[in-house]
């Protein structure tokens, strides 16, 4: 791919519609200046002093905020709770520019949170301690789930893509359940010139009609579920291969430093990584590469484009330390160009 064509996909994603479906959490991060801690009268233990706090749109979320940096139109559907972190995660998500007229919101449900406890250290460094995790501990019921395929039903002939962001792990606990993916599969067939694109943290291997995204570890464990270890690179392959021939549908197998390993019917296929110097932090780099590819796909290009586009998103994400970083259609044009300068 040269500059021209990667302007021209770039150019359209202004026009692309994306919805993202599953699980949207809160990222909130409390920040702790330890000079302030005071024991507590009723309990004598230390009580931490907050003075600063942040919040941000996580899991689900951090694929909406890349697709809105890309300059992609994009709706968020999912399940939240009518709570003080509901309200910050909708507000986090109208601020970026996202839709929130499908999010479902219910007394008998939490909103999902990520608590991040920070201590500002004495040279201004922030160092996370334990984090709190708020997630719901029973399955969601039948008729949120009705609720979750009705909208999704309504919502698929209006976009152009479909991301499903599958964050929680135990079975049927979150929005994406077993009776979601079986209708994410049937609309994928009933529309097969829409971008259905799945990432999950530990069900990849039960999406079918779809194009998926696993990490090496997801994609051996799919297919391997009590695998423990160290993946190496022919083990991805194979399992890559597998999993594209059990859906028919093409398979972006992410490879951290090393690229995207790339599986279609026309074969297989490397995109080595795009180099990122100086420090980097991989927190989110997966969903920003997520919202590279699928914004590529839906403005027309081929799979290895996309996985391109994938690649330069993450490279400069992962140069944003101690956030969840974003990438520009601009940022995107000129980290390619540094890219071409330095492969010459």
């Amino acid at each position: 791919m040269d500059r021209t064509r990667l302007a021209h996909l770039l150019g359209r994603f202004s026009e692309v519609s994306v919805l993202v479906v599953g699980d949207f959490f809160l990222d909130q991060y409390l920040v702790i200046d330890p000079t302030l801690s005071e024991p507590s009268l009723e309990t004598g233990l230390e009580a931490y002093q907050v003075v600063a706090r942040r919040c941000s749109p996580g899991a689900a979320g951090t694929v909406t905020s890349n697709l809105r940096a890309l300059g992609v139109r994009t709706a968020a559907l999912g399940v939240i709770g009518e709570d003080g972190e509901g309200y910050d995660l909708k507000q986090g998500l109208a601020a970026t520019g996202v839709d929130t007229g499908l999010l479902i919101e219910t007394p008998d449900r939490f909103t999902p949170t990520y608590t991040k406890p920070m201590v500002r250290e004495r040279d201004g460094r922030e160092r996370e301690i334990n984090r709190l995790d708020l997630q719901n501990r029973t399955p969601t019921p039948d008729a949120l789930q009705g609720q979750v395929i009705g909208r999704l039903r309504k919502a698929v002939s209006q976009v152009h893509g479909i991301v499903v962001a599958d964050q929680v792990e135990t079975p049927d606990f979150g929005v994406v359940t077993a009776r979601v993916r079986e209708e994410l599969a049937a609309l994928a067939q009933r529309y097969p010139d829409k971008v259905f694109f799945a990432d999950s943290r530990a069900h990849i291997g039960l999406f079918r009609n779809v194009t998926i995204k696993p990490n090496r570890r997801e994609a051996v464990r799919a297919l391997h579920a009590t695998w423990d270890g160290e993946v190496d690179r022919a083990t991805a392959e194979r399992c890559g291969q597998a999993l594209h021939e059990r859906s028919r549908k093409p398979v972006f197998l992410t490879m951290s430093e090393e690229g995207i390993l790339l599986f279609t019917d026309a074969g297989r296929a490397h995109i080595p990584a795009v180099p990122a110097p100086g420090e980097t932090d991989p927190v989110g780099a997966g969903d920003s590469a997520t919202a590279g590819i699928v914004s590529a796909l839906c403005a027309g290009a081929t799979p290895s484009e996309a996985a391109l586009v994938g690649n330069l998103v993450a490279s400069i994400t992962v140069q944003q330390i101690g956030t969840t970083g974003t990438a520009s259609p601009e940022e995107v044009l000129r980290r390619f160009g540094e890219h071409v300068k330095r492969e010459a």
